[in-house]
Protein backbone atom coordinates (compact mmCIF):
# COMPACT_ATOMS: atom_id res chain seq x y z
CA UNK A 1 0.00 0.00 0.00
CA UNK A 2 1.18 3.50 -0.84
CA UNK A 3 0.47 6.94 0.64
CA UNK A 4 0.91 9.99 -1.58
CA UNK A 5 1.98 13.30 -0.03
CA UNK A 6 0.99 16.36 -2.08
CA UNK A 7 2.13 19.95 -1.61
CA UNK A 8 0.49 22.30 -4.11
CA UNK A 9 1.88 25.81 -4.45
CA UNK A 10 0.51 28.60 -6.62
CA UNK A 11 2.54 27.45 -9.65
CA UNK A 12 4.19 24.27 -8.36
CA UNK A 13 3.39 20.81 -7.08
CA UNK A 14 5.63 18.62 -4.93
CA UNK A 15 4.86 14.96 -4.43
CA UNK A 16 6.27 11.90 -2.70
CA UNK A 17 5.01 8.32 -2.69
CA UNK A 18 5.70 6.39 0.53
CA UNK A 19 5.51 2.67 1.16
CA UNK A 20 3.03 2.44 4.06
CA UNK A 21 4.84 -0.48 5.71
CA UNK A 22 8.42 0.77 5.66
CA UNK A 23 7.62 4.52 5.63
CA UNK A 24 10.26 4.92 2.94
CA UNK A 25 10.02 7.07 -0.16
CA UNK A 26 9.44 5.05 -3.34
CA UNK A 27 9.54 7.99 -5.73
CA UNK A 28 8.94 11.73 -5.63
CA UNK A 29 9.26 14.86 -7.65
CA UNK A 30 8.40 18.46 -8.38
CA UNK A 31 6.25 20.14 -11.03
CA UNK A 32 7.34 23.70 -11.77
CA UNK A 33 5.93 26.65 -13.72
CA UNK A 34 2.33 25.39 -13.81
CA UNK A 35 0.32 27.69 -16.07
CA UNK A 36 3.32 28.62 -18.22
CA UNK A 37 4.29 27.08 -21.57
CA UNK A 38 7.67 25.87 -20.28
CA UNK A 39 6.33 23.86 -17.32
CA UNK A 40 8.11 20.62 -16.46
CA UNK A 41 8.29 17.70 -14.01
CA UNK A 42 11.44 16.42 -12.36
CA UNK A 43 10.95 12.94 -10.88
CA UNK A 44 13.50 11.68 -8.35
CA UNK A 45 14.30 8.15 -7.22
CA UNK A 46 15.85 6.88 -3.95
CA UNK A 47 19.13 6.04 -5.71
CA UNK A 48 19.56 9.72 -6.63
CA UNK A 49 18.66 9.39 -10.31
CA UNK A 50 16.26 11.85 -11.94
CA UNK A 51 13.95 11.99 -14.95
CA UNK A 52 12.70 15.26 -16.45
CA UNK A 53 9.60 15.67 -18.58
CA UNK A 54 8.90 18.99 -20.33
CA UNK A 55 5.23 19.46 -21.11
CA UNK A 56 2.68 22.27 -20.93
CA UNK A 57 0.50 22.06 -17.81
CA UNK A 58 -2.04 24.84 -17.51
CA UNK A 59 -3.45 23.93 -14.09
CA UNK A 60 -3.01 21.55 -11.17
CA UNK A 61 -5.40 19.02 -12.65
CA UNK A 62 -3.23 18.71 -15.76
CA UNK A 63 -0.10 18.63 -13.59
CA UNK A 64 -1.44 15.80 -11.46
CA UNK A 65 -2.42 13.87 -14.59
CA UNK A 66 1.18 14.11 -15.79
CA UNK A 67 2.44 13.04 -12.35
CA UNK A 68 0.17 9.97 -12.43
CA UNK A 69 1.54 9.06 -15.86
CA UNK A 70 5.11 9.35 -14.58
CA UNK A 71 4.30 7.30 -11.49
CA UNK A 72 2.93 4.52 -13.70
CA UNK A 73 6.16 4.66 -15.69
CA UNK A 74 7.96 4.18 -12.37
CA UNK A 75 5.87 1.00 -11.83
CA UNK A 76 3.68 2.50 -9.11
CA UNK A 77 0.28 0.75 -9.11
CA UNK A 78 -2.34 3.51 -8.85
CA UNK A 79 -4.75 1.10 -7.15
CA UNK A 80 -2.26 0.73 -4.32
CA UNK A 81 -2.34 4.47 -3.51
CA UNK A 82 -4.88 4.19 -0.70
CA UNK A 83 -4.32 7.57 0.92
CA UNK A 84 -3.41 11.10 -0.17
CA UNK A 85 -2.15 13.64 2.37
CA UNK A 86 -2.46 17.27 1.28
CA UNK A 87 -0.40 20.07 2.79
CA UNK A 88 -2.82 22.96 3.37
CA UNK A 89 -1.15 26.19 4.46
CA UNK A 90 -4.01 27.80 6.38
CA UNK A 91 -6.56 26.03 8.55
CA UNK A 92 -7.48 29.09 10.58
CA UNK A 93 -9.08 28.64 13.98
CA UNK A 94 -11.33 25.86 12.67
CA UNK A 95 -8.71 23.13 12.22
CA UNK A 96 -6.47 22.33 15.19
CA UNK A 97 -5.35 19.00 13.72
CA UNK A 98 -5.26 16.97 10.51
CA UNK A 99 -8.67 15.82 9.21
CA UNK A 100 -10.18 13.58 6.56
CA UNK A 101 -11.38 15.77 3.71
CA UNK A 102 -15.13 16.13 3.29
CA UNK A 103 -17.20 18.60 1.30
CA UNK A 104 -17.49 20.70 4.47
CA UNK A 105 -13.71 20.72 4.91
CA UNK A 106 -13.25 21.78 1.30
CA UNK A 107 -15.70 24.65 1.75
CA UNK A 108 -13.82 25.79 4.86
CA UNK A 109 -10.47 25.71 3.01
CA UNK A 110 -12.07 27.75 0.24
CA UNK A 111 -13.47 30.29 2.74
CA UNK A 112 -9.99 30.77 4.21
CA UNK A 113 -8.58 31.61 0.77
CA UNK A 114 -9.35 35.29 1.42
CA UNK A 115 -6.57 35.22 4.05
CA UNK A 116 -4.21 32.91 2.09
CA UNK A 117 -4.96 33.76 -1.57
CA UNK A 118 -1.65 32.41 -2.87
CA UNK A 119 -1.80 29.08 -1.06
CA UNK A 120 -5.25 27.73 -0.15
CA UNK A 121 -6.70 27.92 -3.70
CA UNK A 122 -3.77 25.86 -4.99
CA UNK A 123 -4.24 23.27 -2.23
CA UNK A 124 -7.94 23.07 -3.04
CA UNK A 125 -7.21 22.53 -6.74
CA UNK A 126 -4.88 19.70 -5.78
CA UNK A 127 -7.56 18.15 -3.57
CA UNK A 128 -10.19 18.30 -6.32
CA UNK A 129 -7.78 16.79 -8.87
CA UNK A 130 -6.67 14.01 -6.49
CA UNK A 131 -10.27 13.08 -5.67
CA UNK A 132 -11.02 12.77 -9.39
CA UNK A 133 -7.89 10.80 -10.27
CA UNK A 134 -7.77 8.63 -7.14
CA UNK A 135 -11.45 8.27 -6.18
CA UNK A 136 -10.88 5.27 -3.89
CA UNK A 137 -8.13 6.87 -1.84
CA UNK A 138 -8.74 8.52 1.54
CA UNK A 139 -7.98 12.26 1.23
CA UNK A 140 -6.54 13.98 4.30
CA UNK A 141 -5.74 17.66 4.94
CA UNK A 142 -2.65 18.40 7.05
CA UNK A 143 -2.60 22.05 8.07
CA UNK A 144 0.53 24.18 8.53
CA UNK A 145 -1.29 26.20 11.16
CA UNK A 146 -2.49 23.30 13.36
CA UNK A 147 0.80 23.15 15.29
CA UNK A 148 0.21 26.68 16.59
CA UNK A 149 -3.20 26.17 18.20
CA UNK A 150 -1.37 25.89 21.53
CA UNK A 151 -0.28 29.55 21.42
CA UNK A 152 -1.75 31.68 24.24
CA UNK A 153 -4.07 34.51 23.23
CA UNK A 154 -1.53 37.18 24.18
CA UNK A 155 0.86 35.69 21.60
CA UNK A 156 -1.58 35.33 18.70
CA UNK A 157 -3.73 38.45 19.12
CA UNK A 158 -2.86 41.81 17.55
CA UNK A 159 -3.52 45.16 19.24
CA UNK A 160 -6.11 46.18 16.65
CA UNK A 161 -9.89 46.72 16.98
CA UNK A 162 -11.54 43.64 18.51
CA UNK A 163 -14.08 43.53 15.70
CA UNK A 164 -11.30 42.75 13.22
CA UNK A 165 -10.57 39.57 15.15
CA UNK A 166 -14.19 38.60 15.75
CA UNK A 167 -15.49 39.28 12.26
CA UNK A 168 -12.44 39.02 9.97
CA UNK A 169 -10.19 36.53 11.76
CA UNK A 170 -7.31 38.98 12.12
CA UNK A 171 -4.74 37.20 14.32
CA UNK A 172 -1.41 35.41 14.13
CA UNK A 173 -1.71 31.88 12.68
CA UNK A 174 1.88 30.80 11.97
CA UNK A 175 3.08 28.48 9.19
CA UNK A 176 5.64 25.70 8.51
CA UNK A 177 3.98 23.87 11.40
CA UNK A 178 4.68 20.34 10.14
CA UNK A 179 8.38 21.15 9.85
CA UNK A 180 8.59 22.64 13.34
CA UNK A 181 6.69 19.61 14.69
CA UNK A 182 9.08 17.15 13.04
CA UNK A 183 12.32 18.81 14.13
CA UNK A 184 11.07 19.39 17.68
CA UNK A 185 10.49 15.63 18.06
CA UNK A 186 13.91 14.81 16.61
CA UNK A 187 15.60 17.46 18.77
CA UNK A 188 14.09 15.91 21.88
CA UNK A 189 15.56 12.54 20.90
CA UNK A 190 18.96 14.13 20.32
CA UNK A 191 18.78 15.77 23.75
CA UNK A 192 17.72 12.50 25.36
CA UNK A 193 14.67 14.10 26.97
CA UNK A 194 10.89 13.57 26.62
CA UNK A 195 9.57 16.12 24.15
CA UNK A 196 7.14 17.51 26.73
CA UNK A 197 10.15 18.48 28.86
CA UNK A 198 11.94 20.38 26.07
CA UNK A 199 12.07 24.12 25.49
CA UNK A 200 13.28 24.83 21.97
CA UNK A 201 13.74 27.61 19.45
CA UNK A 202 13.30 26.07 16.00
CA UNK A 203 14.39 27.96 12.91
CA UNK A 204 12.94 26.82 9.56
CA UNK A 205 14.97 28.85 7.09
CA UNK A 206 14.49 28.33 3.38
CA UNK A 207 13.11 30.63 0.72
CA UNK A 208 10.33 31.13 3.26
CA UNK A 209 11.48 31.35 6.87
CA UNK A 210 10.03 31.17 10.35
CA UNK A 211 11.05 30.80 13.98
CA UNK A 212 8.99 29.01 16.62
CA UNK A 213 9.18 29.18 20.41
CA UNK A 214 8.35 25.75 21.86
CA UNK A 215 7.72 25.24 25.58
CA UNK A 216 7.16 21.72 26.88
CA UNK A 217 6.97 20.41 23.32
CA UNK A 218 4.20 22.75 22.15
CA UNK A 219 4.32 26.04 20.27
CA UNK A 220 3.81 29.20 22.30
CA UNK A 221 4.89 31.75 19.68
CA UNK A 222 6.06 32.12 16.08
CA UNK A 223 7.64 34.78 13.90
CA UNK A 224 5.12 34.40 11.08
CA UNK A 225 1.78 36.13 11.44
CA UNK A 226 -1.66 36.16 9.87
CA UNK A 227 0.06 35.59 6.54
CA UNK A 228 3.51 34.21 5.58
CA UNK A 229 4.88 37.77 5.19
CA UNK A 230 5.92 38.59 8.75
CA UNK A 231 8.95 37.77 10.87
CA UNK A 232 12.32 36.85 9.39
CA UNK A 233 13.71 38.22 6.12
CA UNK A 234 12.95 35.75 3.32
CA UNK A 235 13.87 35.13 -0.30
CA UNK A 236 11.13 37.32 -1.76
CA UNK A 237 9.13 38.37 1.35
CA UNK A 238 10.11 41.25 3.64
CA UNK A 239 9.51 39.84 7.10
CA UNK A 240 8.52 42.36 9.76
CA UNK A 241 7.46 45.66 8.25
CA UNK A 242 5.81 48.82 9.56
CA UNK A 243 2.24 48.63 8.15
CA UNK A 244 2.46 52.35 7.52
CA UNK A 245 5.00 51.60 4.78
CA UNK A 246 2.38 49.62 2.87
CA UNK A 247 -0.19 52.43 3.13
CA UNK A 248 2.37 55.09 2.15
CA UNK A 249 3.67 53.23 -0.92
CA UNK A 250 0.17 52.27 -2.11
CA UNK A 251 -0.91 55.90 -1.87
CA UNK A 252 2.20 57.37 -3.53
CA UNK A 253 2.37 54.84 -6.38
CA UNK A 254 -1.37 54.33 -6.78
CA UNK A 255 -1.06 50.56 -6.25
CA UNK A 256 -4.04 48.23 -5.99
CA UNK A 257 -4.18 45.60 -3.20
CA UNK A 258 -3.36 42.91 -5.78
CA UNK A 259 -0.32 44.84 -6.97
CA UNK A 260 0.89 45.36 -3.39
CA UNK A 261 0.27 41.67 -2.68
CA UNK A 262 2.63 40.80 -5.54
CA UNK A 263 5.32 43.24 -4.41
CA UNK A 264 5.26 41.93 -0.84
CA UNK A 265 5.23 38.25 -1.81
CA UNK A 266 7.36 38.19 -4.96
CA UNK A 267 9.54 41.33 -5.11
CA UNK A 268 10.75 41.91 -1.55
CA UNK A 269 13.16 40.16 0.82
CA UNK A 270 16.62 39.32 -0.50
CA UNK A 271 15.44 39.87 -4.08
CA UNK A 272 14.16 43.35 -3.26
CA UNK A 273 17.40 44.32 -1.51
CA UNK A 274 19.84 42.90 -4.07
CA UNK A 275 17.59 43.43 -7.12
CA UNK A 276 18.89 40.20 -8.62
CA UNK A 277 19.35 37.33 -6.12
CA UNK A 278 17.00 35.08 -4.15
CA UNK A 279 19.35 32.18 -3.41
CA UNK A 280 21.54 32.83 -0.34
CA UNK A 281 24.49 31.13 -2.07
CA UNK A 282 24.41 33.76 -4.81
CA UNK A 283 24.10 36.56 -2.28
CA UNK A 284 27.00 35.15 -0.24
CA UNK A 285 29.20 34.66 -3.29
CA UNK A 286 28.76 38.31 -4.31
CA UNK A 287 28.77 40.14 -0.97
CA UNK A 288 32.41 41.22 -1.19
CA UNK A 289 31.88 42.97 -4.53
CA UNK A 290 28.21 43.96 -4.20
CA UNK A 291 27.34 45.99 -1.11
CA UNK A 292 23.62 45.27 -1.59
CA UNK A 293 24.40 41.59 -1.03
CA UNK A 294 26.38 42.39 2.13
CA UNK A 295 23.46 44.47 3.38
CA UNK A 296 20.91 41.77 2.59
CA UNK A 297 22.73 39.14 4.65
CA UNK A 298 23.39 41.59 7.48
CA UNK A 299 19.67 42.42 7.64
CA UNK A 300 18.74 38.74 7.60
CA UNK A 301 21.21 37.84 10.38
CA UNK A 302 20.11 40.87 12.41
CA UNK A 303 16.48 39.76 12.27
CA UNK A 304 17.26 36.13 13.11
CA UNK A 305 19.24 37.24 16.17
CA UNK A 306 16.39 39.48 17.31
CA UNK A 307 13.95 36.57 17.27
CA UNK A 308 16.38 34.25 19.03
CA UNK A 309 16.80 36.85 21.78
CA UNK A 310 13.08 37.53 22.02
CA UNK A 311 12.19 33.85 22.25
CA UNK A 312 14.86 33.23 24.91
CA UNK A 313 13.22 36.00 26.94
CA UNK A 314 9.79 34.45 26.33
CA UNK A 315 10.79 30.87 27.18
CA UNK A 316 13.13 31.61 30.07
CA UNK A 317 15.03 28.32 29.88
CA UNK A 318 16.03 27.03 26.42
CA UNK A 319 17.44 23.56 25.80
CA UNK A 320 18.39 23.94 22.15
CA UNK A 321 18.41 26.12 19.08
CA UNK A 322 17.43 24.01 16.05
CA UNK A 323 18.22 24.89 12.40
CA UNK A 324 16.30 23.23 9.56
CA UNK A 325 15.04 23.63 5.95
CA UNK A 326 17.13 24.33 2.86
CA UNK A 327 19.19 27.21 4.25
CA UNK A 328 19.17 26.11 7.88
CA UNK A 329 20.41 22.63 6.95
CA UNK A 330 23.09 23.66 4.47
CA UNK A 331 24.26 27.29 4.73
CA UNK A 332 26.94 26.88 7.40
CA UNK A 333 28.18 30.41 6.67
CA UNK A 334 24.77 31.83 7.61
CA UNK A 335 24.43 29.71 10.75
CA UNK A 336 27.80 31.14 11.74
CA UNK A 337 26.47 34.65 11.12
CA UNK A 338 23.23 34.02 13.01
CA UNK A 339 25.02 32.75 16.11
CA UNK A 340 27.90 35.23 16.14
CA UNK A 341 27.80 37.47 19.21
CA UNK A 342 25.26 35.35 21.10
CA UNK A 343 27.80 33.82 23.47
CA UNK A 344 26.51 35.90 26.41
CA UNK A 345 23.12 34.25 25.88
CA UNK A 346 24.70 30.81 26.23
CA UNK A 347 24.91 30.05 22.49
CA UNK A 348 28.37 28.93 21.33
CA UNK A 349 28.81 27.50 17.84
CA UNK A 350 31.62 25.04 17.09
CA UNK A 351 33.02 26.25 13.71
CA UNK A 352 34.41 22.84 12.72
CA UNK A 353 31.21 20.93 13.46
CA UNK A 354 29.18 23.69 11.83
CA UNK A 355 31.08 23.47 8.52
CA UNK A 356 30.63 19.68 8.51
CA UNK A 357 26.87 19.91 9.07
CA UNK A 358 25.75 20.27 5.44
CA UNK A 359 22.73 18.10 4.63
CA UNK A 360 23.10 18.06 0.85
CA UNK A 361 26.64 16.71 1.32
CA UNK A 362 25.22 13.77 3.26
CA UNK A 363 25.29 15.09 6.83
CA UNK A 364 22.48 13.82 9.04
CA UNK A 365 21.22 15.55 12.16
CA UNK A 366 24.13 16.91 14.19
CA UNK A 367 24.94 18.86 17.31
CA UNK A 368 27.05 21.82 16.18
CA UNK A 369 27.62 23.67 19.48
CA UNK A 370 30.72 23.64 21.65
CA UNK A 371 30.77 21.33 24.71
CA UNK A 372 30.37 24.31 27.06
CA UNK A 373 27.45 25.89 25.17
CA UNK A 374 24.62 26.23 27.70
CA UNK A 375 22.06 26.13 24.86
CA UNK A 376 22.76 23.30 22.43
CA UNK A 377 22.77 24.12 18.71
CA UNK A 378 21.38 21.41 16.42
CA UNK A 379 21.08 20.92 12.67
CA UNK A 380 18.11 18.66 11.88
CA UNK A 381 17.02 17.92 8.28
CA UNK A 382 13.26 18.34 8.15
CA UNK A 383 10.78 15.84 6.73
CA UNK A 384 7.38 17.49 6.42
CA UNK A 385 6.19 14.80 4.02
CA UNK A 386 6.69 12.10 6.65
CA UNK A 387 4.45 14.02 9.06
CA UNK A 388 1.80 14.28 6.33
CA UNK A 389 2.02 10.59 5.52
CA UNK A 390 1.91 9.41 9.14
CA UNK A 391 -1.08 11.65 9.91
CA UNK A 392 -2.85 10.34 6.81
CA UNK A 393 -2.16 6.70 7.63
CA UNK A 394 -3.21 7.15 11.27
CA UNK A 395 -6.51 8.73 10.22
CA UNK A 396 -7.08 5.83 7.83
CA UNK A 397 -6.31 3.30 10.59
CA UNK A 398 -8.29 5.09 13.30
CA UNK A 399 -5.18 5.62 15.44
CA UNK A 400 -4.74 9.36 14.93
CA UNK A 401 -4.45 11.54 18.04
CA UNK A 402 -5.01 15.26 17.45
CA UNK A 403 -2.73 15.99 20.43
CA UNK A 404 0.66 15.66 18.77
CA UNK A 405 2.36 15.06 22.13
CA UNK A 406 0.35 11.82 22.39
CA UNK A 407 0.53 10.86 18.71
CA UNK A 408 2.76 7.83 18.05
CA UNK A 409 5.10 9.18 15.37
CA UNK A 410 7.78 6.79 14.13
CA UNK A 411 10.35 9.57 13.99
CA UNK A 412 9.79 10.44 17.65
CA UNK A 413 10.79 6.95 18.83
Amino acid sequence: MYILALNCGSSSLKYQVFDADSMRVVVGGTVEKIGLPDSFVTQKYPDGSKVRKDTSMQNHNEALNVVMFMLREASVDMNEIRGVGHRVVLGGEKFASSVEITDEVMRAIDDLATIAPLHNPAALMGIVAAKQLLPNATQVAVFDTAFYHTMPDYAYRYAVPNAWYRELGVRKYGFHGTSHLFVSKRAAKMLGKPVDQCNLITLHIGSGASAAAIRGGVAVDTSLGMTPLAGLTMGTRPGDLDPGVVLYVMQRLGLSPDQMQKHLNKDSGLLGLTECYVDRRDVHDNEETNDACRLALDIEAHNVKKYIGAFIAELGHVDALVFTAGVGENAWFLRERYCSGLEELGIKLDPVKNKAAVAYMGADEMEISTPDSRIKILMVPTNEELVIVEDTLAIMNGTYNPDHLKMEYSFAK
